[in-house]
């Protein structure tokens, strides 16, 4: 069958199931958004419903204080406003665009095909998925990457006690998959970057080292890229885990777009993965929960794979969703590299704008600010500009090939990940997204020292002129805030240093842990006690800790804490980070293993 690239096959479905005029007898029950539509024509046929006698004699607040005689509430302002307001909250309408969606929310039907079975139009919008994306087959997910990345582990560990590598600053949809499957981790240490104490990928030597020491494992999985766009070649992991005849599993949620344009990092696909799992809601323009998992070689059983979406999807999967899908993928099938020239073009604008405000800095490669740095220095000037440098500066080629090849672990950066910090150390990353929300520009995410400010195919000059104004407001208000305590102004004076980011507390010069159990077997309650968050290191956690954004545990149950990695909780508590998986929210106590 000949692809036609410029058709959305399923999204023309859609409209045609729309423009029909069929009755439905089927489900869902709103009818293509019938219901609605009738309640807001028997609305309009309406009067106003009289208020109960008792709400008639309510007074205000004013009324009490100043003791003024009580009027009928129907006879006051207020009653008109209290009046409104009931009738609003009791007869909520969806807006025009919200029915109109409805319009399009069907199901299994004739015509519209079967997720689990696609046979229709669903196939031919993944075929023409896979050659947009470079696969040799493609899956729709509607449970976004978490569906991906349980189905992969899941079809990899076919049997308990399967043996999987694993990198440690995973996701919390790996840490589950690995529950569901009842597999062994062997987690790898990541490589963390030097200069922003960031945890990317593991190297290439714990790669092998791994796969040399557990040869019967079933697979690797990586994260590339991570959180804050940053990453490195994976064409020699891909190389040592099919030497050893396992698949390269690669946790890409935030990479759907790599590889569709020249400035953009390669694709995992292109770097040989396996099996690569897309969040295509995230940087390309799919409804939320919206992704895409793509397969190619014969090292991941695809018939297997097949029933493992099944199992971890809904039978009745959204088709907005999946027709979202089919539209992002056409919008790339037909205008190529050209679909990212704006998000690009703001992306620039943004990096000069930024380079005139020296109080905040851009994460990037060393190679990259060597390149930054030539082009803005005479080269006479190169060596004493350097010199006077921040240590993130000085890092140009040749220093990155004294570093050998520890210095690969962070070569790429995705250009739609802007990752800034306030160099003065006076802001955390929490407090400059607070500001950055204060002027209306709204961050990705932030963490002790860095905001991760997200642009895309959609964004726009008026974007990045729009946070950089907000930043230079941030950075003349410093003034005043220099003049008062850390406590007035409630932010956290702050050191330079390094930060450790997500990862285990490995021993020192081991790179890889023994092979870890998991199962869906509950920690009993009565085997947990709720201790003070200070008395907790040494003990073994009941529940895992999860810091979200970015999701990632820090530590999971049955895992012992570190004061190293209590100390980075504690941290990240105080600064005001949000946690998934604590029965605590404030983190003032944890659960533990008695007796341990």
């Amino acid at each position: 069958m000949k692809l036609e690239l410029h058709r959305a096959p399923l999204y023309e479905a859609l409209l045609a199931y729309r423009d029909s005029g069929q009755r439905t007898f089927h489900v869902p029950g709103h009818k293509n958004g019938q219901v609605y539509r009738a309640a807001k024509h028997n609305e309009s046929h309406l009067g106003r419903e009289p208020l109960e006698q008792s709400q008639l004699h309510m007074v205000t607040r004013e009324h009490v204080a100043t003791g003024e005689r009580q009027e009928p509430l129907q006879h006051t302002a207020l009653w008109e406003e209290k009046h409104q307001e009931e009738q609003s909250q009791s007869n909520i309408v969806p807006t025009r665009a919200f029915l109109e969606m409805m319009r399009m929310d069907v199901t299994e039907i004739s015509g519209t095909d079967d997720l689990h079975h696609p046979e229709g139009v669903i196939l031919e919008a993944q075929q023409l998925a896979a050659d947009c994306y470079g696969a040799e087959e493609s899956f729709f997910l509607v449970g976004g990457s978490t569906a991906g990345n349980l189905s992969l582990l899941l079809t990899v560990c076919d049997e308990p006690g399967s043996i999987v590598l694993v990198q440690r600053n995973v996701h919390k949809s790996v840490i589950h998959g690995l529950m569901l499957a009842g597999a062994k981790a062997v987690f790898l240490e990541p490589w963390v970057d030097p200069t922003s104490g960031l945890a990317v990928m593991p190297s290439v030597q714990t790669v092998q080292a791994a796969v040399q020491a557990y040869p019967e494992a079933k697979g690797l999985l990586v994260t590339l890229p991570n959180y804050y766009g940053m990453g490195a070649d994976l064409t020699p992991i891909a190389r040592i885990c099919h030497e050893a005849g396992m698949p390269l599993l690669v946790d890409e949620a935030h990479g759907a777009h790599y590889g569709q344009h020249p400035e953009l990092p390669a694709s995992a696909l292109s770097c040989g993965a396996d099996g690569v799992v897309q969040s295509t809601h995230k940087m390309l323009s799919a409804f939320t929960m919206g992704a895409m998992l793509h397969v190619q070689g014969t090292r991941v059983n695809r018939s297997l794979l097949r029933q493992r979406l099944a199992m971890v999807q809904s039978s009745s999967p959204s088709y907005p969703v999946m027709a979202s899908l089919d539209l992002a993928r056409q919008l790339l099938h037909v205008r190529g590299a050209q679909t990212f020239t704006a998000g690009l073009a703001a992306v620039s604008t943004f990096k000069r704008g930024l380079a005139e405000l020296p109080r905040f800095r851009l994460l990037q490669p060393a190679a990259l600010q060597q390149q930054v740095l030539s082009a803005d220095v005479e080269p006479a000037d190169q060596t004493a500009h350097a010199s006077a440098a921040q240590p993130e500066q000085m890092h140009g080629q040749s220093a990155a090939a004294e570093l050998g090849h520890a210095a690969a672990g962070y070569t790429a950066q995705d250009p739609f990940k802007a990752v800034i910090y306030d160099g003065l150390g006076i802001l955390s990353g929490y407090g400059l997204q607070q500001q950055l929300e204060a002027r209306g520009c709204i961050p990705e995410m932030s963490d002790e020292r860095y905001v991760v400010l997200l642009f895309s195919l959609g964004s726009t000059e008026e974007d990045a002129q729009q946070v950089l104004q907000a930043l230079q407001d941030i950075s003349l208000a410093s003034t005043e805030k220099h003049t008062r305590s850390p406590e007035e102004s409630g932010e956290h004076m702050r050191e330079e240093k390094h930060y450790i980011s997500t990862w285990n507390n490995f021993q020192e010069k081991v790179t890889y842990s023994e092979p870890i159990p998991f199962s869906l077997q509950p920690i009993r309650e009565e085997h947990t006690i709720e201790v003070a968050i200070n008395e907790c290191a040494g003990r073994y956690s009941a529940e895992m800790v999860i810091p979200y954004p970015p999701g990632i545990p820090l530590i999971y149950p049955g895992e012992r804490i570190s004061p190293t990695i209590l100390a980075r909780i504690q941290l990240l508590r105080d600064e005001g980070a949000k946690f998934h998986g604590v029965t605590d929210a404030s983190l003032q106590t944890m659960k533990v293993m008695k007796n341990q």
